[in-house]
């Protein structure tokens, strides 16, 4: 093990479609970050098919792993320590990454950090700037819609999150029924950009003293005008319903949380997950923090680590790993787990 002053974590993710391992210097340095996609296989199912994600992993992750090594110009006897996500994700996807991380773990006598999956995309900001706390998060995947509040380091407290659809899942839905192929959020974006919000799609739960989420109903509505244009034989403008969909989601998504930034004080607000990359959202969200907390600061994670990977979960890793947070052999995936509504 590593006895310098140097922290170096060797990180795995694994719990959808990309098989990930990295390592990272002192939380916050990347030294390697190996990503191999599975989009171009999953592509033609629509979406991510779970059997065929764990058969990539397993045919990856220990190729990802030596490169990660090679890259980083490390070996065992340099790290302190293994991360692993174990959960959420896809059951079978996070056990590749598990038994890969214990397995390395065991061989070379290192200590096993165990890590949520959302605390990852959460740290990911990390690597654009120092997090400061307290803080909140707007986390937005594709299986997440989330605010989360952070107390401090390695503590966190959901406040507020969605009800059914998470809105990358609306985004993927969304974007079948208007033909545009998984992953269909950036595509999206894109063509949101070039219409106009005419459709006035519902924008659920805006006005509720809550800080949850649904977009479920937005879904169903997007689709019924896709199907009764089909049945009067009416053609609408791509560009304008993309906008409109996307509008609808902003909206939300902004509202939400300056209703949350007046009820919980904090020094910095988080974009993080997925849909963090969503162009219309960046802009919005800092604009709406321009006019109602400009003394929040607001702390986006870069476009390049919004998506899983490994840094994420390595510099997530860090702030366990310095808290004492270690796991055994018997270290399990969970593809339901939850962060803990107060640590």
């Amino acid at each position: 093990m590593n006895k310098t002053n140097r922290e170096l974590i060797l990180a795995f993710e694994s719990s959808c479609d990309e098989t990930s391992v990295a390592v990272i210097e002192n939380g916050n340095k990347i030294l390697s970050n190996v990503i191999a996609t599975q989009i171009n296989s999953q592509r033609r199912f629509g979406g991510v098919v779970p059997e065929v994600a764990s058969r990539h992993h397993i045919e990856q992750v220990t190729i990802c792993l030596a490169d990660a090594l090679e890259r980083a110009k490390v070996d065992y006897q340099d790290l302190n320590a293994v991360a692993v996500t174990y959960g959420p994700g896809l059951v079978g996807a996070l056990l590749v990454g598990v038994t890969a991380a214990k397995t390395v773990a065991f061989a070379h006598d290192l200590p096993l950090v165990p890590v949520n999956h959302m605390a990852g995309h959460i740290y990911a900001a990390r690597f654009a700037g120092e997090i400061k706390f307290p803080a909140l998060a707007l986390l937005v995947s594709g299986g997440h819609t989330e605010l989360v509040y952070l107390k401090e380091p390695n503590s966190y407290q959901i406040i507020g999150e969605t009800r059914d659809d998470a809105a990358g899942e609306a985004y993927d839905k969304v974007g079948r029924v208007l033909g545009i192929d998984y992953p269909a959020g950036k595509k999206i974006d894109e063509l949101a950009h070039q219409g106009h919000d005419t459709f006035k799609f519902p924008r659920a739960m805006l006005k509720d003293d809550n800080f949850d989420f649904s977009f479920s109903g937005l879904k169903s509505a997007f689709i019924n005008t896709m199907h009764h244009a089909d049945q009067v034989q009416q053609q609408l403008n791509q560009a304008d319903l993309a906008a409109s969909f996307q509008q609808s989601v902003i909206d939300v998504l902004v509202a939400k949380t300056m209703h949350a930034l007046r009820q919980y004080p904090v020094k910095q607000l988080i974009l993080a997950g997925g849909v963090a990359a969503n162009t219309g959202l960046r802009t919005a969200l800092g604009d709406a923090m321009e006019k109602y907390h400009p003394t929040v600061t607001l702390l986006k994670a870069p476009l390049s680590l919004c998506g899983d990977n490994a840094a994420m979960i390595g510099a997530a890793a860090h702030v366990a790993f310095q808290a004492g947070e270690r796991a055994d052999l018997t270290l399990n995936a969970d593809p339901s787990l939850e962060f803990d509504w107060i640590k």
